[in-house]
């Protein structure tokens, strides 16, 4: 796959994603709560983590499966 994510969005990626992870850690950790309980919270807890991971990873490999399927490349050469 060719790099497709530059520029601005790979910025974003690379800003938004550590702090969605943190986010996610301290939520685990109990240090912030967002009202959700038990099922529902993990739930939440976990979509948020991985997002996070997902833009850090294709962030710092610059390449998303997601952009590719949809035409999109932000990638400048």
């Amino acid at each position: 796959m060719e790099k497709n994510v530059g520029g601005l969005d790979r910025t974003a990626r690379l800003i938004g994603g550590p702090i969605l992870v943190a986010i996610g850690v301290a939520l685990l950790a109990g240090y912030l709560d967002i009202g959700l309980a038990g099922t529902v919270g993990l739930a939440v807890t976990a979509l948020i983590l991985v997002a996070g991971a997902i833009f850090v990873i294709t962030g710092t490999t610059q390449k998303c499966p997601a952009n590719q399927v949809a035409g999109i490349n932000t990638y400048d050469k």
